[in-house]
């Protein structure tokens, strides 16, 4: 059993629990890979269009490389594997749907910070319609420590909501900032393989890495049901990965 009953009831009840060195190490070292890969291939998109910005996206400083997993069978076999389909059943119930993946990198000695948010803070600034929290996924592919900018987590007693609260946008970062509070959150330390699982009605925030070496981090994100925008349409993805209890196959993806 990768996740306990105590980490469940933590769940629901703080916003998050941790599991550490649950994730294979084949598979970690699958994410390593492909992470490499799809910077590069941010760095001929920021060359070509000559900046040095995407978004949220800033070179040889911070990196947000979203929704590859229709172009990496490394990828789909992971977000579809034994270890993702427990912990996501666990959590969100008999019915999963995967809603969004992500990298993100912070760059030795000069990895920003990323502001105080919740992740459905996003979703709604960003035309997302109300919605049930999805699950998080923050999959570490380095040890992560408070120098190399690991997550902090605010429970939700001491966030003082359980609820999505209105973000306004950082200049200078153009992150989304939802919390103004004096509270520092709990920082987290664990190996790389471990998964930081967290509701997207939490808050939490990360520092910059001043170490050396570059801080890697997966990002797997699962619904119990589909995102829509306040129109009506699918916001983001909503592949079923479970349906009934049971596990479908990673060619969904393709």
């Amino acid at each position: 059993m990768l996740v306990s009953p105590e980490q469940v009831k933590q769940y629901h009840q703080d916003g998050y629990c941790v599991l550490e060195s649950v994730i294979p190490a084949e598979h970690v070292e699958n994410l390593r890979t492909e992470c490499g890969r799809f910077i590069e291939a941010m760095h001929a998109e920021m060359d070509a269009k000559g900046s040095d910005v995407l978004g949220i996206n800033h070179r040889n400083k911070r990196y947000f490389v979203s929704r590859r997993g229709k172009e990496s069978e490394k990828l789909a076999r992971f977000l579809y594997s034994d270890v993702m389909t427990e912990v996501t059943q666990a959590l969100l119930g008999p019915n999963v749907y995967l809603f969004n993946e992500q990298y993100v990198v912070k760059s030795a000695e000069v990895g920003m910070k990323f502001a105080w948010h919740q992740d459905s803070g996003y979703v709604h600034f960003h035309n997302g319609a109300p919605h049930k929290p999805y699950l998080s996924c923050w999959c570490p592919l380095d040890d992560v420590t408070i120098e190399n900018g690991t997550v902090y987590i605010l429970p939700f007693d001491r966030a003082g909501t359980r609820e999505i609260v209105p973000h306004l946008e950082e200049a200078g970062s153009n992150d989304k900032v939802g919390y103004f509070g004096d509270d520092p959150g709990d920082p987290v330390i664990v190996p790389a393989g471990s998964i930081v699982a967290f509701t997207s009605y939490t808050f939490h925030r990360s520092g910059p890495n001043t170490t050396d070496q570059a801080r890697r981090v997966y990002l797997a994100q699962y619904s119990s049901e589909p995102i829509r925008t306040q129109d009506g349409a699918v916001w983001g993805w909503a592949y079923p990965v479970v349906q009934d209890g049971q596990r479908l196959s990673p060619e969904l993806l393709k």
